[in-house]
């Protein structure tokens, strides 16, 4: 066969094949766009899929951050439980749980109970400790201020002992000046409060025994309160307010301004100088003034006697000398130079502490005036029940 002739049914057969190709393709379009299209919802279905698989993931991510919260709540919990109760496994308190929580949150309350009254037990245990602390520490202070006032009375008396031997060292011009002081210008004061106690008395008594028809006795009492107790006890109170006050005041500005000390530097010594004089100054001038505040309490009785009770005064101091046995006026007396002891040496005693500042001084010599009364009216007790005693 000739080569053109061949190659053109070549040719032929190619175009039919290729014909019949392009017959398949179409008949194979709706087969590749059906594909085409399963293949876009696959991946739709892929791309949902890969979108619930990260959320799954979030949910896990987010589930074991919550597990691992629980956990560890869980484990404080349990923690709690073992602290609280003591001795369970872990196992049964996490299988107990529910259980579990209630009673955790009523230990829980009693235990702030019982915290609160352990707290307030130990706020009480406190205070009474500070207060056992405070009664230890008055009672040292109350024990070395004792021990200090006791070595200042056994100074005074070895200087006072030292002067009895050699009498200038007495001092009696000191001791005048503090008689003088103490009692020349206290007369006033004590004769107006012993005449206006006696003239109180003797009303008093008078109101109160006139309806018994026993006027008489209104001597007597005012007699026998003025001698033994009145007369004595308001002059000592008097004098402490006064002399002791002003004892305290003085050595306590002396102190303040140095001059005890300047004395001790000099080789004088201020006991010898300050405080045995001012003793013995008024030992001698309180009985004196206790004698005047007798003599005016009784005009004081007289005179209400006669112009209240028309008492004659003869007759009022006849009465006087029968109510009066012969220790009524020697039991006052006897106890003015104890008093007048006491009053200068708490005065001298509170003066010689003073240190620092006026505001010490100020509170030292009210120490020193309230110290004076407390011991007079205690000695005054004393010696009405030893006098009792002894039936005097």
């Amino acid at each position: 066969m000739h080569p053109d002739l061949e190659a053109l049914l070549a040719l032929q057969d190619r175009d039919v094949a290729v014909a019949g190709c392009d017959a398949r393709l179409k008949a194979l379009d709706p087969e590749v766009r059906l594909l085409d299209e399963q293949i876009v919802a696959a991946e739709r279905v892929v791309e949902q899929a890969r979108a619930g698989i990260r959320a799954a993931v979030d949910r896990r991510d987010g589930l074991e951050g919550k597990i691992q919260s629980y956990r560890t709540m869980q484990e404080q919990r349990r923690q709690k439980l073992e602290w609280v109760r003591g001795a369970k496994e872990a196992s049964t308190l996490m299988a107990e749980l529910d259980l579990a929580r209630s009673v955790l949150a009523k230990e829980e309350a009693e235990f702030m109970r019982s915290g609160d009254a352990v707290t307030e037990a130990e706020r009480k245990a406190a205070e009474a400790e500070r207060a056992l602390e405070a009664i230890g520490r008055q009672a040292v202070r109350a024990g070395q201020d004792l021990m200090q006032g006791l070595a200042f009375v056994g100074r005074t008396s070895t200087t006072f002992l030292r002067g009895v031997v050699r009498p200038r060292r007495l001092r009696p011009i000191a001791i005048a000046r503090h008689v003088y002081d103490t009692g020349i210008t206290a007369m006033p004061i004590v004769a107006l409060i012993a005449f206006l106690i006696s003239v109180i008395i003797a009303y008093m008594s008078a109101r109160q025994l006139r309806g018994l028809g026993a006027d008489i006795y209104v001597v007597d009492l005012v007699t026998i309160g003025v001698l033994r107790e009145l007369g004595v006890l308001l002059t000592s109170i008097i004098v402490a307010g006064r002399s002791g006050s002003a004892y305290a005041a003085e050595l306590g500005s002396m102190q303040l301004n140095e001059e005890v000390d300047a004395l001790t530097a000099t080789g004088v010594d201020p006991f010898e100088l300050l405080v045995v004089p001012r003793v013995l100054g008024l030992t001698l001038a309180l009985p004196l003034l206790t004698i005047i505040a007798d003599l005016i309490g009784l005009t004081g009785g007289a005179l209400l006697c006669r112009y209240l009770l028309d008492m004659p005064l003869s007759q009022y101091a006849n009465r006087v000398i029968e109510a009066i046995s012969p220790t009524t006026f020697w039991v006052g007396v006897i106890k003015a130079p104890v008093f007048a002891v006491l009053i200068a040496l708490a005065g001298c005693y509170r003066g010689m502490q003073v240190h620092g500042s006026a505001r010490e001084l100020g509170r030292l010599v009210t120490v020193a005036v309230v110290q004076a009364i407390f011991f007079v009216i205690l000695a005054d007790a004393l010696f009405a029940v030893l006098f009792m005693e002894m039936d005097i």
